[in-house]
C-alpha cells in the first residue's frame, strides 16, 4: 500500500511532527490554511472515520482535542476549526482530522461551502427519520 500518511507515521516520510505516540501522529499540513494547521492521523491505516475501529475513536479524538488546545495556545489564536472528510475532498485516503487556528476576521466564512435550509419542518423531519432508520439498521459503522 502506498499511503503517504502511513509512511509519515512509520517514519519513512518527512513531516514537521507536533505530537506522536502509540496511537497517532500529528504534523503540520504542507499546504496550510493558516500557519499552525495540523493534521492528526491514526498510526494504523483506516481510510475513513467509519473504518477506524470503535475502540480507537475515543482515544483518537482525545488527541485531536489536545492538539486543538495546543494550536490555540501556541498560535495565539482566538479559536480553532476541527474538521475531517470521508472520501469526498479527502486528498489522502487515510483518515485524518484538520486542526486549524482561527482568528476573528481571518477570511474563512464558517464552512467552506454554501449552506441552505430545509423547505419546511416536514422536510427536516423526513431527513431526521431517514437518519434514525439508518442508525437503527447499523449504517453508521460497527457498533
Amino acid at each position: 500500500m502506498d499511503c503517504l500518511f502511513c509512511a509519515i507515521a512509520g517514519g519513512d516520510a518527512p513531516a514537521h511532527r507536533v505530537l506522536e505516540d502509540e496511537r497517532v501522529v500529528a504534523f503540520l499540513d504542507t499546504r496550510p490554511l493558516f500557519p499552525g494547521h495540523v493534521l492528526v492521523v491514526p498510526r494504523a491505516h483506516a481510510e475513513t472515520l467509519t473504518d477506524l475501529p470503535e475502540p480507537d475513536v475515543g482515544p483518537f479524538f482525545v488527541r485531536v482535542r489536545r492538539i486543538a488546545a495546543a494550536v490555540e495556545r501556541g498560535m495565539g489564536a482566538d479559536g480553532s476549526f476541527v474538521a475531517a472528510n470521508n472520501r469526498i475532498s479527502q486528498s489522502v485516503p487515510h483518515f485524518h482530522a484538520h486542526v486549524v487556528p482561527r482568528r476573528r476576521k481571518d477570511g474563512l466564512r464558517g464552512f467552506f461551502w454554501p449552506r441552505g435550509r430545509y423547505a419546511d419542518a416536514a422536510e427536516a423531519e423526513g431527513v431526521a427519520a431517514r437518519l434514525r432508520e439508518a442508525l437503527s439498521a447499523g449504517a453508521g459503522g460497527p457498533g
